[in-house]
């Protein structure tokens, strides 16, 4: 694995090194070890599978409070999504800043997103499945979100979305006190 930092603290994009032969290719896509030797502290504890019908699905942007902030090693294991990480840690270097990558099943790579960053996706393709390692366990009443659009952040969204749950187009802006 390789792990290639971003522009933002603890945001890390993982890369696999699959092997290929005649029955198609295999790689490892979480090695608790090799996280650990690249300096993430990364215990799963629950794994998510999100299934999105149609391109133009916006699923974000999420996080979870203290006491239980939700550390998660993001993949898209069908299809192509646009993922969006942005910090919301006060003091950090980079708060209120965004990045983004695209994650799709032949490039085979992943985006870590500590605990303090708020997380979304937006699909680019139909039938787009992103499954989640999570690194704490769902609090409903610690769950929170920001606005996906919210000027605070200034997002380059690669479209519009043309999907999205009713909760997550009501999250307040961030300066609204999210």
């Amino acid at each position: 694995m390789m792990f290639i930092p971003t522009s933002i603290a603890g945001v890390v994009e993982v890369r696999t090194a699959p092997v290929a032969d005649a029955r198609g290719d295999f790689a490892r896509g979480f090695c608790t070890d090799e996280f650990r030797d690249a300096g993430i502290a990364f215990d799963v504890v629950q794994t998510n599978i999100s299934r999105n019908h149609h391109r133009g699905t916006l699923r974000g942007m999420h996080y979870q409070a203290d006491p239980a902030p939700d550390p998660k090693l993001i993949r898209c294991i069908r299809g192509c999504v646009f993922d969006v990480a942005v910090d919301l840690r006060p003091g950090s270097d980079s708060f209120c800043q965004w990045v983004g990558t695209e994650l799709d099943t032949d490039a085979q790579n992943a985006l870590f997103v500590p605990p303090g960053c708020a997380h979304g996706f937006l699909t680019l393709e139909d039938d787009s499945t992103v499954e989640y390692l999570m690194g704490a366990a769902y609090v409903p009443e610690l769950a929170r979100g920001v606005r996906w659009d919210d000027p605070a952040f200034a997002i380059a969204w690669p479209s519009a979305p043309r999907i999205m749950s009713e909760r997550d187009g009501a999250y307040p802006d961030f300066a609204a006190g999210a």
